[in-house]
């Protein structure tokens, strides 16, 4: 005998109502969808919108199904109006507390409103309507201070409550709303803290990387790059939403009024997760290590001229702030309190899940990985230029040490020859004096000393092979049958692009000259190792503008030339003319 299609003696269980709140955000569309496909839940979807936008997506197909079945319906719920949340409620067992889509962060007081006053009327709503669990979407960022690592950090960090981000400062307050009415009027809570969430649809990591690398941004990595980050695949993150669902009812002293870190349990570098994320959307690899302190006293320096000029400070250069401790620090969580009280475990790896995303997010691909990959091997233009040996290497800061070393000594050269008010035959002296000694007392050091084994300097290290300095020769037997060329073109008078460029770097060379030696030297110095470096990194940027400048010069000189009297215009054709005749015999002798 049977029942409904169930066998006589195994009941079958009734669905659960339960609400998810933002249920069209990133999160709240997941949840929506991992609920329906349980079969045991008939789901409320509540979010602001007037009416419920359904798209192509396989979520939103299957949803639309559930809605024709009766097993999903939509409110419209506006978190500032009680009446319109408790209709929403009414009747139901379970609250899933999700993000909200799309707030303005520069406006405070809506999103304060939305964050803080709301969540205070979603509590007073679950306990007017009798909801048994309600279940809050924090964030892992409410413990991070921005200026401490979090290594393997449990549930028993404390909020630092001096946050430079509004939206981690109002989450914060909201999860300790809820947190505090726990088993007040029969109601059970908890709250989830995600680090790092990601995954298809989501609004924020993905898009945003995409439009850095698109303005070239990416190729930059803040500090080190062995800072460590946990992150976590939306689908974990709802996964861990329902464990705590259930566990609310089964382990409720262990999980009722507590807060619980989720992750994918995969720590990894943070840039390295960047980078797997842009190579595979055709994106180039960050591979360019800017030093922390130097980014962090720009943004200082930003910050400080906003309060100078009497600019209020919006929260988009506050949130640049807040980001770049994020991505410069440490941060990973032990999820084992997740693991014993609520039952969680990830369902997606991290592989998986980044796969995923890549391919959900395939419409915003560039060109392919491995053309990204060519170029980065290529040689740059000013690479080239260089030669592409250790003096490119250094000038391009392949080597932040090296270089960076190299520029010091340098500098104090520099100051020795030249700010030390010596002359230079005294101040070579002094230094070849100082040199000889340090060789001298070198080499009569034993070869071990207190067990610490003294290198030997080998004699090949004073010596220059005959293949450089046949290169050396060569070079300079080039340049000089240039200039000997240029000479002639001059003296022949009918170049007049060559009289331009010899007139204009004598002009240069005559300003230059006017100035002290000291000046120019030092100028020369730092140039050297600024220049190089960023033409390297905006070469599209500047090649773009030269061609620009070239092409209005181009049409300036045009424009001159047809303003000019006719008898002055037809004398510099025919020495074009002629010059252009004179070429193709030379070539045709040749």
């Amino acid at each position: 005998m049977v029942l409904n299609d169930v066998p006589l003696g195994e009941a079958k269980a009734i669905p659960r109502t339960c609400v998810v709140l933002n249920g069209r955000g990133f999160l709240g569309r997941s949840l929506v969808s991992s609920l329906l496909k349980l079969d045991d839940w008939i789901v409320r979807v509540a979010d602001s919108a007037h009416s419920l936008l359904l798209d192509s997506s396989d979520s939103d197909s299957f949803l639309s199904d559930s809605l024709s079945s009766t097993r999903a319906h939509y409110h419209q719920v506006d978190v500032c109006d009680v009446s319109q949340i408790k209709t929403a409620f009414e009747g139901a067992s379970v609250v899933f507390y999700m993000d909200f889509p799309n707030l303005d962060t520069n406006d405070f007081y809506t999103c304060y409103m939305t964050v803080v006053q709301g969540t205070k009327n979603v509590i007073n709503a679950c306990r007017e309507c009798q909801v048994r669990k309600l279940i809050y979407n924090s964030t892992a960022d409410v413990v991070f201070d921005g200026s401490h690592d979090i290594r393997n950090g449990d549930e028993s960090l404390i909020c630092s409550w001096k946050f430079q981000d509004m939206w981690c400062d109002l989450k914060a307050q909201a999860e300790a709303l809820v947190l505090y009415a726990n088993n007040i009027d029969g109601l059970l809570t908890c709250a989830l803290r995600p680090s790092n969430v990601f995954g298809p649809g989501e609004t924020e990591l993905v898009p945003l990387l995409v439009n850095l690398a698109r303005c070239g941004w990416t190729k930059f990595i803040i500090g080190s790059g062995e800072n460590m980050s946990d992150f976590t695949y939306s689908e974990n993150v709802t996964h861990a939403h329902i464990c705590a669902a259930e566990a609310l009812d089964s382990q409720t002293v262990f999980v009722a009024g507590k807060a619980f870190f989720i992750t994918n349990f995969e720590p990894m570098k943070f840039w390295e997760f960047l980078s797997l994320v842009l190579e595979g959307l055709g994106y180039q690899r960050p591979f360019i290590k800017l030093p922390t302190s130097l980014v962090w006293y720009i943004l200082l320096l930003v910050k400080w001229t906003y309060e100078k000029l009497g600019l209020r400070i919006d929260n988009h250069t506050l949130s640049a702030c807040y980001i770049f401790q994020l991505i410069s620090r440490t941060r990973t969580f032990d999820c084992t309190a997740a693991r014993k009280n609520i039952g969680y475990s990830p369902i997606v790896s991290l592989e998986e899940g980044v796969s995923s995303t890549i391919e959900a997010f395939s419409h915003l691909a560039g060109a392919s990985s491995l053309t990204h990959y060519c170029k980065f091997n290529e040689q740059s233009k000013v690479e080239k230029l260089l030669g592409g040996g250790k003096v490119a290497d250094i000038l391009l800061w392949r080597d932040e040490k090296k270089s960076f070393t190299c520029f010091l000594a340098m500098f104090l050269l520099f100051h020795w020859f030249f700010l030390c008010e010596r002359t230079f035959i005294s101040s070579a002296a002094k230094l070849l004096l100082l040199v000889s000694i340090i060789l001298f007392g070198y080499g009569i050091l034993p070869s071990n000393i207190f067990g610490f084994k003294v290198q030997r300097i080998s004699l090949s290290c004073f010596e220059i092979s005959e293949t450089v300095m046949k290169d050396a020769i060569a070079t300079i037997a080039l340049l000089w049958n240039k200039g000997l060329h240029y000479i002639e073109s001059l003296a022949k008078g009918v170049d007049w692009n060559n009289f331009f460029k010899v007139a204009v770097s004598l002009y240069f060379v005559k300003l230059i000259l006017s100035w002290s030696s000291t000046a120019v030297i030092g100028v020369a110095l730092v140039l050297a190792f600024t220049v190089f470096f960023v033409y390297e990194q905006y070469e599209l940027e500047i090649d773009g503008l030269a061609k620009f400048l070239f092409n209005y010069i181009e049409k300036s000189k045009a424009s001159l030339m047809r303003n000019l009297p006719a008898s002055v215009a037809s004398s510099l054709h025919k020495l074009g003319i002629l010059h252009e005749h004179k070429a193709a015999a030379e070539v045709k002798k040749g």
